[in-house]
C-alpha cells in the first residue's frame, strides 16, 4: 500500500474563477495549473525559473509558475494564457510573427500582459529589460520585440483592461 502525503484544500482564484484543489505543501502553481485544473498554456520549461515559459500573472505581475507553490497564491488573482482570447497581445504576436515551435509563446504573452499592467507605454529599453526573463530557444528576439512594441502601441490607442 502507498500513502499519499497529506493535501490541503486550496481556494484558488484563476481567471476569474475560484476553484478549490487538494494540493500538497511541495506542489507548485505550475503543476496545479496543468494537473489539477487541466490550463496547460503554461509549460514546464526549465522548472528552474530561467526560461519563463511558465510564466503567469499573480496580482497583475509577472510569475514564474514553476517557482511558486500553489498554497502561496491562495485567494490572490491568477491569471493564465487561457483567459485572453481574443486578446491584441496576442494579435500582435502572431501579426510579427513572433514564434517559431510556440512553446514560449505563452510565457511571453503573459509577461507583456504584465508589462504593460505595470508600465503602460513602457519605452524600448524598458521592454528589453522585462524581456530578458524569458527565453526562446527557437527564434531570433526581433520578432518578439517588434510583438511586445506593437503591443505597447496598442494599448495605448485603448483603454487599459482590468487584470483578472
Amino acid at each position: 500500500m502507498r500513502t499519499h502525503p497529506a493535501r490541503t484544500l486550496v481556494e484558488l482564484d484563476v481567471n476569474g474563477e475560484r476553484r478549490t484543489v487538494p494540493v500538497r505543501a511541495a506542489d507548485t502553481l505550475l503543476g496545479t495549473l496543468r494537473e489539477l485544473l487541466g490550463l496547460t498554456g503554461a509549460k514546464p520549461g526549465c522548472e528552474d525559473g530561467d526560461c519563463g515559459a511558465c510564466t503567469v500573472l499573480v496580482d497583475g505581475g509577472p510569475v514564474k509558475s514553476c517557482l511558486v507553490l500553489a498554497v502561496e497564491v491562495e485567494g490572490r488573482p491568477v491569471q493564465t494564457v487561457e483567459s485572453l482570447d481574443p486578446d491584441p497581445v496576442q494579435r500582435a504576436f502572431v501579426a510579427e510573427h513572433a514564434f517559431q515551435c510556440g512553446y514560449c509563446t505563452s510565457g511571453f504573452v503573459m509577461l507583456t500582459q504584465g508589462l504593460l499592467h505595470a508600465h503602460p507605454g513602457a519605452d524600448a529599453a524598458t521592454r528589453r529589460e522585462w524581456l530578458r526573463s524569458n527565453i526562446c530557444r527557437c527564434t531570433g528576439y526581433a520578432e518578439i520585440e517588434r510583438a511586445v512594441a506593437r503591443a505597447v502601441d496598442a494599448a495605448g490607442d485603448r483603454p487599459a483592461a482590468p487584470v483578472r
